[in-house]
């Protein structure tokens, strides 16, 4: 089928939570092409999901061999694959005496950690969680209730109760938000969706000092950071803090559906059976996928690559950005969870960017989100800034002609 086709079809008979533009048959790497045969250099991966490419070797005879063996047998009965990837994920979280849980999906894994705060804090009657504004946490109604964005929950009231806002990278005003009621804080070492807002150097460790104190839990949403996204393995390990227990997904199946819950000792054996559940968490096939991603990462040293590619790129874009001081602010994040901050809107940006052959995100109106696998070559990275160069020289010049000062052109739209 063509995209026309593919388009008709799903206009027929999805429900239209979705707009998207382009039909993607194929990938290999940091590369996908379209139904009309196109090639794009892919820099959102899924929305940091494909950390390791596109089909790579490894990971696609992980799950061929798997699926000649068994796919799924319900959490009834073991299943040798599911403890081999816990086992693998508490050893990288450095958390002591850490144990998994696993479900299918980053809100699911949040969920679930906001689940194990209000039980753990239960006897003390402790049942509110802290989260940060402009945070992104899921698309269920505690999660969405959980997110610190306004403009996600309208509409959806009334929302689950408990939960609290703070401003992130203000200690202050998250010690103000805790209360007798307070059972954690959740916080995303890098808000991704919020516009790719790094924590600052002292804020995660401030926090972790202000659970300890106040004696509550300190949560981290690792689902885009985690995974070796930002450089560690990660996001929080950049700033040398051990939650009490943290979220994964999206990168974590490398493209198959898996989601985790990772805890610390303090936490480990809250959950007994009959708390918590899911009919596919931790399916043979998910964590054959998972464990294929861990093997890759480490076997291929895509962390040290991460963060060499990041500082190449954030090199790269900071020269792009210094040639266009009159519209973009600057570039922030870490290792490969990048962002282009504009002072005007970035959907012009991405869209130019496609028609040109590469695919990146705008995100939270004004930022362009750069998300390439962390196997992504230098070469690779030469062209995206290719691109991006060309594609913000253009700009440049069509809010030239229609403005003597680009800065007026659409900011703050």
């Amino acid at each position: 089928m063509n995209t026309a086709e593919i388009a008709e079809l799903q206009r027929q008979y999805l429900i239209p939570t979705y707009a998207p533009g382009l039909a993607l048959v194929e990938g290999s790497g940091a590369t996908v092409w379209d139904a009309e045969g196109n090639e794009y250099l892919d820099f959102v991966s899924g929305i940091a999901v494909t950390n390791i490419g596109h089909c790579h070797p490894k990971m696609v005879r992980a799950v061929q061999d798997q699926v000649e063996t068994l796919l799924h047998v319900s959490n009834l009965y073991y299943n040798e694959k599911q403890p081999l990837l816990a086992k693998a994920l508490a050893e990288h979280s450095g958390l002591p005496g850490a144990k998994c849980f696993f479900c299918n999906s980053g809100a699911e894994a949040n969920e679930g950690l906001i689940k194990l705060a209000r039980l753990w804090g239960s006897d003390k009657e402790r049942f509110e969680i802290v989260t940060m504004r402009q945070s992104f946490h899921g698309r269920t109604l505690a999660t969405l209730a959980a997110t610190g964005q306004e403009k996600v929950q309208t509409g959806f009231g009334p929302l689950p109760e408990g939960f609290v806002y703070a401003n992130f990278n203000d200690l202050q005003s998250v010690d103000d938000a805790i209360t007798s009621r307070t059972a954690a804080v959740l916080v995303e070492a890098v808000q991704g969706e919020g516009g790719v807002i790094p924590s600052d150097p002292e804020f995660l460790p401030a926090l972790r000092k202000l659970c300890d104190e106040r004696g509550i839990l300190l949560l981290c949403d690792e689902v885009q950071s985690g995974m070796g996204r930002t450089g560690k393995w990660f996001g929080f390990q950049n700033y040398d803090v051990q939650p009490d227990a943290f979220s994964l997904a999206k990168g974590l199946g490398g493209g198959f559906p898996i989601g985790a819950i990772v805890s610390g000792g303090k936490l480990a054996d809250v959950f007994q059976p009959g708390h918590h559940a899911t009919t596919f968490g931790g399916t043979p096939l998910a964590c054959s996928a998972a464990l294929a991603v861990i093997q890759v990462v480490d076997e291929e040293e895509l962390l040290a690559n991460t963060m060499m590619m990041g500082a190449y790129f954030v090199e790269g874009l900071c020269e792009i950005a210094g040639k266009h001081k009159k519209w973009i602010a600057g570039v922030r994040g870490l290792g490969l969870l990048l962002g282009v901050v504009l002072d005007v809107p970035a959907a012009p940006l991405q869209k130019k960017l496609q028609e040109k052959g590469m695919l990146a995100l705008a995100t939270a109106g004004n930022v362009l989100r750069l998300l390439p696998p962390l196997n992504v070559s230098q070469a690779e990275i030469d062209l995206a800034l290719k691109l991006i160069g060309e594609t913000c020289a253009e700009l440049h010049d069509e809010m030239a002609a229609q403005s003597p000062n680009p800065c007026e052109c659409g900011a703050g739209e």
